[in-house]
């Protein structure tokens, strides 16, 4: 059946061995396009999962026996049988999505790419995105105002004033790369943009029909899975890889069934129906898996709902939660104003290659699990990761136990004798009452949930009712409201909800990611003084996706992920240590009394959220920021490096290329820079947040005449590699072991004479002297974001190794294309368990051939040495780190 062609690959590209019989034509767009009868190929598709259909039709367009071959397409129909052998594919998404704080540094790399091409002598033009490339601009806000009626104009005023620097540089990037759409800042958050404007769904491109497929440089890429189009993050890196015409090399997934029945309660939004799912998949274990959902209890969630759900697929672990192209995602596509060639496009071309689900498939899955949604409960997540699930009903038994248990996932370590701590302070006049619980931060915030009506029209009807009975929100609390769109604000204001948000100190703020990512904001100084001086364990509630330790706010050691209703509730209570369902949130007023109904929620929703609203809004969404129409760049295809600049610096990666792989080294009597345990997150090792103001980054900005007010955020500079590398692992709640057991902060110890001092500054003593360093760690290493700086920083510290016990997927991808050897502990071991302290000199050799996840021999102390598994995956990964990195690997394809 298939040509047997892996050999021709060292010919050269051939033509697609699959245009003479699979070939047809469809009706669209007003004419007739071609598009591959993939259904046809083989009677095996008809059991595929339709995320691997997605991937299957990719490798039958591209084919062309060199980089795709019959052979990728062969085994991606025996899926089934493949799917456990880790068996590579080549991937070629159609389009690539950017945020800011991550798109930043891919422009940066491009335009030093051409820089380097230009000097080894290639042509500089070959440098430039091969396919549909969108950046929205909409991490770089910040909650500096809240709580009053102007306070998005001032916070944008601020967000352009703080990143001018970086905006020129993206618009002159806007014009000097082709297929590169820039959406300005203050349009929206790029999930949601995604969502509602950017996905095609089903592509026409040169007269050829194929899906709608996407990489993004956010680990959240993912909520465009709810529409019908397969896509995960990968690191920046790899998204510059793409688009720059190379493949995504992956190893083919194993695909999770998750089957739906019933309804969700009465009460319970799709916010608990995620958190529910992210309990219920991290226990059955999906890292690096596909989930598929399926069955008639999809039938009964909204698009809005379903991307609720895919969005969170980084913190149930899997690369997708997909949801295949349905009627709903017709109707979702005309309601927010698709025009109806468009629509009939998709609908006709998903229907006639079999991605259009019905109910009634047949699919074989990897695995399977079943939720019947009326089991849902009202839940939140926390106090410190995602995944650990509390029942509303249990909060406040829950936070307790948390106070008194040990420092650490699930604890806070506070003595029981301190537990009952009151303490009365006076803030913005007012007298205020702080205990351990207390809510400083309540904030709707994130793309997971402002993309979603039904629980935002949920959150205005309970501040509407709560008005009524006269609540209001306790003092000492920083409110906001982060509209996801524009589209968000109008349906809020014509249904008058916006009122009832604004009387209780929840104003629009700006148009971003804001709290979600740690752009809070300063919280008031009488308050930040009462925390300090007390100790209080303060919280933070917010409807986001990621609540990591110190990722919110440094001062709120508790954070809790809520549904946005929830979130008001929680403002109105000022406590997390309450039972919503036996304590009234005050004056006699329980949650029942002001939690709408479902029918009235979809009142609201049908009447406002109309298809005029989002044709009113994306007919403008790139001009509608007149200071951004204002920038004036000076364009060319070379950019113009400013020496003197904090915000955008020409990276080292390319300095002393060869046109010569130089093949990957081994490590001789490697330092060790950092022996951690499990579950450090890319929050913890990626620079982010504000730039402490003794760190290793603020003395670099001083130095260069920045003053303190002007710092700005670690995300806002990450085109500078200079203060980026100064602020990886500068995370405050990091624990270094080499430091000492229970001590947190960016530490290390020096070996050579003992000192303790900033990780920053032994890495650079370790360069200074020649010595290589690696890194220990534990389980999930690298959860989280997929922050390319997570791979960057350590790689510009001179890590050439970490060794740990498991791997998060986007960041054991980014080491790789870094050039940093990922290697994991056999099974049962581990750094304690061999008796590792971290102080110990080590040696790899990595002189023979490598082999995807082959054993590897670690040499320490004179003779001592441990088996590990090389976690390079793929034999396209050998390729990149023999070549120094995936960009390294690209340029020299690119001067051929």
């Amino acid at each position: 059946m298939f040509r047997t062609a892996v050999q021709l690959a060292k010919k050269g590209p051939q033509p697609n061995p699959f245009n003479a019989k699979y070939l047809g034509l469809l009706q669209a767009d007003g004419g007739s396009a071609k598009y591959y009868k993939i259904n046809e190929i083989d009677s095996k598709y008809h059991h595929l999962p339709f995320s691997i259909r997605v991937l299957l039709e990719s490798a039958v367009r591209n084919c062309d026996e060199f980089d795709v071959t019959s052979k990728t397409v062969e085994n991606i129909f025996d899926w089934k049988t493949n799917c456990t052998k880790g068996i590579e594919i080549p991937f070629k998404p159609a389009r690539v999505v950017l945020q800011d704080f991550t798109g930043v540094p891919c422009v940066v790399d491009l335009a030093a790419m051409r820089d380097a091409t230009k000097r080894l002598g290639g042509d500089p033009r070959r440098i430039n995105p091969q396919i549909p490339v969108n950046l929205v601009v909409d991490h770089s806000v910040q909650v500096d105002c809240a709580g009053v009626a102007d306070a998005v104009e001032k916070n944008q005023d601020m967000e352009m004033y703080r990143n001018h620097e970086r905006f020129e540089f993206l618009k002159w990037g806007s014009k000097a790369f082709d297929n590169l759409l820039i959406v300005p800042p203050g349009s929206g958050i790029v999930h949601q943009v995604n969502l509602e404007y950017l996905a095609r769904v089903v592509f026409n491109h040169d007269g050829v029909l194929y899906p709608d497929s996407v990489v993004g440089t956010d680990s959240h890429t993912t909520m465009i899975n709810g529409l019908g189009v397969v896509g995960w993050g990968v690191g920046g890196i790899e998204a510059e890889a793409g688009m720059l015409g190379q493949s995504l090399s992956m190893v083919l997934p194993q695909v999770v069934g998750y089957k739906f029945t019933g309804k969700l309660p009465e009460g319970c939004t799709a916010t608990d129906l995620v958190l529910t799912v992210v309990k219920n998949l991290r226990k059955l274990g999906v890292v690096g898996k596909f989930v598929e959902f399926y069955g008639p209890g999809v039938d009964a969630l909204s698009l809005a709902d379903r991307a609720t759900l895919a969005n969170m697929a980084p913190e149930y672990g899997a690369t997708t939660g997909y949801f295949p192209i349905d009627g709903e995602t017709i109707n979702y596509l005309k309601n927010t104003s698709r025009s109806i060639e468009h629509v009939g496009r998709i609908e006709n071309y998903a229907k006639a290659v079999g991605l259009f689900r019905t109910g009634e498939e047949r699919i074989e899955y990897s695995q399977h699990l079943e939720l019947d949604l009326s089991t849902v409960v009202p839940c939140v997540a926390g106090p410190k990761r995602p995944h650990d699930n509390v029942a509303l009903s249990d909060l406040s038994k829950d936070f307790t136990a948390c106070m008194s248990a040990k420092s650490g996932f699930k604890g806070f370590g506070i003595p029981e004798a301190e537990h009952s701590k009151k303490v009365k302070y006076t803030v913005n006049g007012q007298e205020a009452t702080m205990e351990h619980g207390s809510v400083v931060i309540a904030s709707i915030t994130s793309c997971t949930n402002t993309s979603n009506p039904n629980v935002l029209v949920a959150a205005g009807l309970v501040a509407k009712k709560a008005l009524e009975k006269g609540l209001k929100v306790p003092p000492g609390i920083k409110t906001s409201l982060s509209p996801g769109s524009h589209v968000v604000t109008k349906y809020l204001e014509n249904s008058g909800l916006q009122k009832s948000f604004d009387a209780l100190g929840f104003q629009a703020t700006g148009y971003g990611c804001m709290t979600c990512i740690g752009n809070s904001g300063e919280i008031a100084p009488e308050v930040s003084k009462c925390i300090t001086d007390n100790n209080f364990v303060a919280a933070a509630v917010l409807s986001g996706n990621r609540n990591f330790e110190a990722r919110i706010h440094p001062l709120t050691a508790a954070n809790y992920l809520a549904s946005p209703p929830l979130v008001v509730a929680f403002a109105l209570a000022g406590r997390t240590n309450i039972d919503f369902t036996k304590e009234p949130i005050a004056n006699g007023v329980y949650l029942r009394d002001i939690w709408p109904t479902n029918e009235e929620i979809a009142a609201v929703v049908n009447q406002y959220v109309t298809p005029d609203l989002f044709k009113e809004v994306y007919a403008h969404i790139t001009t509608m920021n007149e200071k951004w129409n204002e920038l004036k760049v000076e364009e060319g295809e070379f950019y113009k490096w400013d020496p003197k600049s904090t915000y955008i610096h020409n990276p080292p990666y390319f300095d002393g290329m060869t046109k010569t792989p130089p093949g990957l080294r081994s490590i001789e009597n490697a330092a060790c820079l950092a022996v951690f345990g499990d579950s450090i997150t890319t929050d913890h090792i990626s620079p982010a947040g504000n730039i402490a103001k003794d760190s290793p980054a603020a003395k670099f900005l001083k130095e260069h005449g920045v003053e303190r007010k002007d710092f700005n955020t670690y995300g806002s500079r990450r085109g500078n590699d200079e203060i980026m590398v100064r602020g990886t692992f500068a995370n405050t709640r990091l624990g270094n072991r080499l430091v000492g057991e229970g001590q947190t902060g960016p530490y290390t110890v020096y070996h050579p004479n003992g000192e303790k001092m900033f990780i920053f500054d032994a890495a650079m003593k370790y360069q200074a002297d020649n010595v290589p360093t690696v890194i220990l760690a534990g389980k999930e290493y690298g959860s989280g974001s997929s922050r390319d700086w997570a791979a960057k920083g350590p790689f510009l510290q001179g890590v050439k190794a970490v060794v740990a016990e498991s791997f998060e997927r986007i960041h054991r991808s980014n080491l790789v294309g870094m050039g940093i050897v990922p290697l994991q502990f056999k099974e049962g071991e581990n750094a304690q368990t061999l008796g590792l302290t971290g102080k110990e000199k080590f040696s790899i050799d990595f002189s023979g051939e490598l082999r995807p996840r082959q054993d590897i021999v670690v040499k320490y102390d004179n003779g001592k040495s441990f088996t590990a598994i090389l976690r390079i995956d793929t034999e396209m990964e050998v390729k990149y780190v023999e070549n120094g990195g995936i960009l390294n690997y690209v340029l020299r394809t690119k001067i051929e």
